[in-house]
């Protein structure tokens, strides 16, 4: 009994500390070109939008969404960003929804206006799981789970965009040359911006880790 009962705390605790462990499974410096964009420790090169900005906190070496919605804008020295290879590491919790948004400019509320976003949503009620090009083609098995951390990639050569999940392509989208703007909303066109991630209700916690882009030529 007593060995029994150690080997199942043991798990427990194992399972709980692969949750919010900070360390990283890729080191930018190992990457050739790649640069970091989160330092692990705060939110320097990051501004919130100012509807809830309470929503967004650094915690164990992630950047965690836990709150009403409100997106957080790279706007460090390496923006705007046109074509790129960006990387991170993203762990969902049951129930939760969140985004990653490309090509985009800062806006204080609101959904935002410009460019994309690259769906994070394992469980969530939300039929466009997961590394879904959100509205545009969308995936309904990512393949991928709660409480386990992923990779997800963005790469934007000119007009195309490839979405991975664990080094596996799931979209590969390219844009109309005479793409139009997908409403009086919301202009869905590739361009250039920065990055943007979306913290989506109030039951939605998700944490990113290891965020780290390369430019393209």
């Amino acid at each position: 009994m007593t060995n029994r009962f150690l080997m199942t705390l043991c798990c427990g605790l194992t399972v709980a500390c692969s949750f919010v462990s900070p360390a990283f499974a890729a080191d930018p410096a190992t990457e050739e070109g790649f640069v970091s964009l989160f330092d692990g420790n705060s939110m320097n090169g990051w501004r919130p939008s100012t509807e809830n900005p309470e929503s967004w906190k650094v915690k164990d070496g992630t950047l965690m969404c836990d709150g009403p919605r409100c997106h957080l804008f790279y706007t460090g020295d390496l923006a705007p960003f046109k074509n790129f290879h960006f990387k991170a590491e993203v762990m969902t919790t049951p129930g939760s929804n969140a985004g990653i948004y490309f090509h985009t400019r800062y806006q204080e509320s609101g959904w935002p206006k410009y460019g994309f976003e690259c769906q994070v949503n394992v469980s969530h009620r939300d039929v466009k799981k997961t590394s879904s090009l959100y509205g545009v083609d969308n995936v309904a098995d990512p393949g991928v789970k709660d409480n386990e951390w992923y990779t997800q990639e963005i790469i934007v050569q000119d007009k195309v965009v490839t979405l991975k999940v664990n080094g596996k392509t799931l979209v590969e989208y390219t844009e109309p040359a005479d793409q139009a703007a997908f409403s009086k909303d919301f202009e869905r066109r590739l361009g250039e911006g920065t990055f943007a991630l979306q913290a989506h209700d109030p039951k939605s916690v998700v944490y990113f880790r290891n965020l780290r882009v390369k430019k393209l030529d």
